[in-house]
C-alpha cells in the first residue's frame, strides 16, 4: 500500500466536535444533501454544539427540490432554491467541461434554461423556502462562451426573488465586478447575501454601503486568506452571517477534511478573533442578522 494511503484515511475522517457556543446561530449556507450524515444526525450534531439552524442550498432543480422538502419537513432548516451559476451553461450548451469550447448552443437549451428557472420560480413562491440563490456569476469554471447563460439566469434568479420577497444567495467566484454591475442594473432586492464572501475590504465597504449582507465560511481561516479577514474586520456587525458551505471550505485547523454545519463556531471564533469581539457578543449579532436575512 502506497505511503499516500494513511494521510487520505486520515483526511476522510470527520473532524471533532468544537466546544459549544454560549450563545447558538445558525449555518448561513450548507448542502446537507452532499454530507455523509442524514440529515437528523447532521441536525443533531449542530444543535449539540449551538448550530440550531441551517439553511439548505439547492444548486439545480433536483436539489431545490429536495431542500424545498427538506425544510418542510424539519423546522430548523430553511431552504433556498435556485439554478447555481454552473448550472445554467451546463443546461444550454450541455458537457460543464466543454463550457469554453463548445461552438453553438445545443438545440434547445435555451428552452430547457427557462423551463428549469420557470420551475425555481415556483419553488421560491413556497413558504418555507427563505431564499433564491446560490445564483450569480463563476468565472473561475465558466470560459467566454458560457458567461451569457450565465448571466441571463442571474437576472432571472434577481427579478423572482423580488416577486416573491425572498432573499438573493450570491454565488460570485471571480466575478465580482460583474455581479455588482448586475445587482446596480437590475436593482438589487431588499435582502441579498453574498454567500461565501470572496471578496476583499474595499469591496466589502461597497456591499455596507449598498446594505448587502457578508457570509464568511470556513476559508476565512485559510493561511493564505488575509483579504477575507481583512473584509470581515471592517464589514458591519449587523450585515456579518457565518456559513459553513458545507461539505466544502472544511475551516483549519481541519481544511481537507469533510465539513458539516457543527463546524460553525470554529469559524465564529476566528471572526471573533479577527474583529477583536467577544465570542459571545458576535454570536448574538450573527443569530440576528441571519433571521432578518432569511426572514423567518
Amino acid at each position: 500500500m502506497s505511503s499516500n494511503a494513511g494521510r487520505n484515511a486520515d483526511t476522510s475522517a470527520a473532524p471533532p466536535l468544537p466546544a459549544p457556543l454560549g450563545v447558538p446561530v445558525a449555518d448561513s449556507h450548507t448542502h446537507l444533501d452532499m454530507q455523509s450524515d442524514t440529515v437528523d444526525e447532521a441536525l443533531a450534531k449542530a444543535a449539540s454544539v449551538g448550530v440550531t439552524t441551517v439553511v439548505q442550498v439547492g444548486c439545480d432543480v433536483r436539489g431545490s427540490r429536495w431542500a424545498a422538502e427538506t425544510a418542510a419537513a424539519h423546522d430548523s432548516v430553511h431552504a433556498a432554491v435556485a439554478l447555481h451559476p454552473n448550472e445554467a451553461p451546463r443546461i444550454v450548451h450541455g458537457d460543464p467541461d466543454n463550457w469554453s469550447r463548445q461552438g453553438a448552443r445545443k438545440a434547445g437549451g435555451a428552452a430547457a434554461l427557462d423551463e428549469a428557472l420557470a420551475e425555481i420560480d415556483r419553488l421560491a413562491a413556497l413558504p418555507h423556502v427563505k431564499g433564491v440563490g446560490e445564483t450569480g456569476l463563476d468565472y473561475f469554471r465558466t470560459g467566454p462562451e458560457g458567461k451569457e447563460a450565465q448571466e441571463y439566469s442571474f437576472r432571472a434568479h434577481v427579478e423572482m426573488a423580488k416577486r416573491h420577497g425572498k432573499a438573493l444567495v450570491i454565488h460570485d467566484r471571480d466575478a465580482h465586478a460583474d455581479v455588482l454591475r448586475v445587482l446596480k442594473e437590475e436593482g438589487a432586492p431588499e435582502r441579498t447575501v453574498f454567500h461565501c464572501y470572496s471578496g476583499d475590504a474595499e469591496m466589502a465597504e461597497i456591499c455596507a454601503r449598498a446594505g448587502y449582507f457578508l457570509s464568511f465560511a470556513g476559508n476565512v481561516t485559510f493561511k493564505n486568506a488575509q483579504n477575507l479577514r481583512d473584509a470581515a474586520a471592517v464589514a458591519p456587525a449587523e450585515l456579518l452571517l457565518v456559513e459553513t458551505d458545507a461539505p466544502f471550505l472544511t475551516p483549519a485547523p481541519y481544511r481537507g477534511r469533510p465539513n458539516a454545519p457543527y463546524l460553525v463556531p470554529v469559524t465564529v471564533r476566528a471572526l471573533a478573533a479577527v474583529r477583536g469581539v467577544g465570542e459571545d457578543a458576535l454570536a448574538t449579532a450573527i443569530a440576528a442578522n441571519t433571521a432578518r436575512a432569511f426572514g423567518y
